[in-house]
């Protein structure tokens, strides 16, 4: 059995990884003037316009992503003109678009599945948190008409149209082993299948994909439908406060304003986060990791998505503690994390591309 050795050990042993070093100008102040944070798309999702140092950032770490509503399915199509119902139950097609809605005003949701539950309902009360609403457990009135009030926002489709391209579907592969051992031999943490890439590239569950795509072949050259993930923030980040007990992370600008939310695994019984206020000190992409027996010996796990800390590591001034990805999105909020604030990989990035040199993280 292998204990886990926190991210001290892994940012020393990233030679395989890329370090965004610490300049004073990295993720500094959006221009004012700017559309920087609009979260339409339009047809292209990630494809960030503006010079800020944060936009150019995240173009550089997220897919851009071209898409039409063309040959939608029916039931892709009840989706995107799906409306709320008081009292009603919520099904899996506007369970579907509430949680777009909710990821699209940075209230992230994890995983698009389209089920009602526990990311979706903190999510909820993020947003509502941050729009003076009443904070409720269920969807009201109140609520859905404050995340339907942007035209140009809820126009946007939740499931659209994507031709795969040979970049989609042709990378590396591998089968997972379960010692640390094992995977220290790897060329890298790898995606298993296609299928866990295009889940991620689109912020989706893994099934729900599949699901939406029954006769796929997922080769290039197919069109496919997907969730449309739309635009990340924009806005630096000089403030995070992660939340043990709603296990959610909250992303502040150098205002105070929460200009985003992400659902997330903070510490164990086992292993508990650290308290207090700290500050981030490194931001690595890419990194590997570190893992010691009990007799000391160490393996070095090879970056990659399934890596234990994903794709990105954001060390704090606590030592071996930090912000980081997780190898299965599907579980955030709902599995143990080593100490540290585990998010999706999706989120992680956004996240790394907009946060401050030496902003404060806040354990609470």
């Amino acid at each position: 059995m292998y204990a886990l050795t926190k991210i001290s050990s892994a940012v020393a042993a990233i030679s395989l990884s890329t370090l965004l070093f610490m300049s004073p100008t990295m993720a500094a102040t959006t221009n004012a003037n700017n559309n920087d944070s609009s979260p339409v798309t339009n047809g292209v999702s990630q494809a960030l316009s503006g010079n800020s140092k944060t936009v150019k950032s995240l173009n550089n770490l997220l897919p851009t992503i071209k898409y039409t509503t063309d040959g939608l399915s029916k039931s892709a199509q009840q989706v995107n003109n799906s409306d709320w119902k008081p009292n009603a139950k919520i099904d899996r097609s506007f369970g579907t678009k509430l949680q777009a809605l909710l990821n699209w005003h940075q209230n992230g949701v994890g995983a698009v599945d389209g089920y009602w539950g526990k990311n979706t309902r903190k999510a909820m009360q993020a947003f509502q948190k941050k729009n003076n609403l009443q904070v409720t457990d269920n969807l009201n009135d109140e609520t859905w008409q404050a995340l339907t009030a942007s035209e140009r926002l809820t126009r946007q489709p939740v499931l659209v149209s994507y031709k795969l391209t040979s970049d989609d579907v042709d990378f590396k592969t591998t089968t997972i082993p379960a010692g640390a051992e094992a995977k220290a031999e790897l060329d890298g943490m790898y995606y298993e299948s296609i299928t866990e890439g295009l889940a991620e590239k689109f912020h989706i569950n893994e099934k729900y994909l599949k699901s939406l795509n029954p006769n796929a072949s997922f080769s290039a050259g197919e069109t496919i439908t997907v969730y449309n993930p739309g635009n990340p923030n924009t806005k630096p980040v000089s403030r995070v406060v992660a939340d043990k007990t709603t296990q959610t992370l909250y992303a502040y600008d150098d205002k105070g304003d929460l200009v985003a939310s992400y659902p997330t695994t903070v510490g164990s019984t086992s292993t508990p986060s650290p308290s207090g206020t700290h500050s981030v000190k490194v931001k690595v992409h890419e990194p590997n990791y570190t893992y010691s027996s009990d007799d000391g010996d160490k393996s070095i796990i090879p970056p990659g998505p399934n890596n234990p800390v994903g794709i990105v590591w954001i060390g704090l001034s606590k030592p071996s503690y930090g912000i980081h990805g997780s190898p299965d999105p599907a579980r955030i909020s709902r599995q143990a994390s080593a100490g540290c604030v585990r998010l999706t990989n999706w989120d992680a990035l956004a996240l790394l591309g907009t946060i401050n040199n030496d902003a404060t993280v806040e354990f609470k």
